[in-house]
């Protein structure tokens, strides 16, 4: 990164804190504190951490003089946050943590993974208080300021949790080690949790699978581990039936039928394909790392992402559904600013969308500190045409 845009990003994200009301987590003497900073190597991350402070004003004293690029705070709780190494420290607990990460869900323009994981964020909050019982006063929706959403659970009563429980929790959320057996003997009227989601997976599969041509359906019955030929020619003989009982009487599937068990089971095992992708569907992608680390660094809701210039965001849960991150996390305006645009590209912003060309560019400041942190673009001098 150039100097002059080095400089361009400090200026603006130094604008930013000296004139925004930050926000601080609960026991602040309790947190480590960490910070990457706009020096010469950004953005290689050097990241300076086991800092501790006695209270906010500390702290926002420190972002306001130092002006990082990227700001972070432990989940954990220590007896001494600024000690040098992890042992030091003392762990006295941590708040649960889930990170939904629309690189890990999938690939394409940056507005619709926004989109993408924003659905996923949804599922996750539905999972946690229709189905695990937290309440929701004790769970922060925060947008992460690049392609996500952290989900941070309070409740004192998962504060000890250890890698183990946070595990099992993380497992449930992702539909991770399901055992059918176990998933369909346990009959429930409710339309909600891994029973339902199940037998909809399957449903979903016999219906794909009756509409293949036949020698099709056979292929894929007898590419499940443990289905043979015979086996796969009998399960499709009877094939409108299970469909009947799936759509009428679930809890009727009788899994010590040697032919349904061996199917169901072959599904089970498939890590790629039709029910599997269905399965993966009704879970919540979370980060599994993220859940299960009980000493994690999370981003300071209030401050900027420095990969993106955006405001890592808290969001009420109700209005999640409406959260656009293209204007709602955007603190920049349109003061009109210069780039050297480094390949083509389009990009939506602050409602309206952008179409750019390789080349010095006249763009809004806030899509400008975005293509710059994103390292599309160096601040340019001289002229410049407007964008299509």
């Amino acid at each position: 990164m150039k100097a002059a845009t080095l400089e361009f990003l400090r200026q603006r994200f130094a604008e930013y804190y000296g004139k925004e009301q930050l926000l601080s987590p609960s026991s602040i003497p309790q947190r480590e504190w960490a910070f990457v900073f706009f020096d010469p190597e950004y953005p290689d991350i050097r990241m300076r951490r086991h800092l501790g402070f006695e209270n906010r004003d500390e702290v926002f004293s420190y972002i306001r003089g130092m002006v990082p690029a990227h700001s972070y705070y432990s989940t954990a709780y220590y007896a001494r946050p600024g000690a040098p190494t992890m042992q030091e420290k003392e762990w006295l607990g941590a708040d649960l943590i889930f990170d939904l990460d629309a690189d890990h869900i999938m690939r394409g323009p940056y507005d619709l993974m926004l989109l993408r994981v924003r659905e996923e964020t949804e599922k996750l909050l539905g999972m946690l208080t229709g189905e695990l019982g937290f309440p929701d006063r004790e769970i922060e929706v925060v947008f992460s300021g690049g392609r996500g959403y952290h989900v941070h659970v309070h409740d004192l009563s998962v504060r000890n949790w250890g890698s183990s429980e946070r595990r099992e929790l993380i497992d449930y959320v992702c539909g991770i080690g399901l055992d059918p057996a176990r998933i369909l003997a346990h009959r429930t009227p409710s339309p909600r949790g891994w029973h339902h989601r199940y037998i909809s997976a399957l449903h979903e599969y016999f219906l794909w699978l009756s509409g293949l041509p036949e020698k099709e359906r056979l292929a894929a019955i007898t590419d499940l581990e443990g289905v043979g030929k015979a086996t796969g020619e009998e399960f499709l003989r009877r094939l409108d039936e299970v469909k009947s009982l799936i759509e009428e009487n679930p809890g009727s599937l009788n899994l010590r039928d040697a032919v349904l068990a061996k199917v169901i089971r072959g599904l089970t095992l498939q890590k790629e394909g039709e029910f599997a992708t269905s399965l993966r569907r009704k879970a919540a992608l979370a980060d599994e790392p993220v859940t299960t680390d009980t000493k994690r660094l999370i981003r300071l809701p209030s401050s900027l992402h420095g990969g993106s210039g955006f405001r890592v965001t808290p969001v009420a849960t109700g209005d999640l559904p409406e959260f656009n991150p293209l204007v709602d996390a955007v603190v920049f305006g349109e003061r009109v600013v210069k780039v050297d645009v480094s390949f083509s590209l389009s990009m939506p912003i602050l409602g309206s969308s952008y179409r750019l060309e390789k080349g010095t560019v006249a763009v809004p400041e806030a899509l400008a500190v975005f293509l710059c942190c994103r390292g599309a673009a160096e601040i340019a001098g001289g002229g410049a045409r407007a964008p299509g």
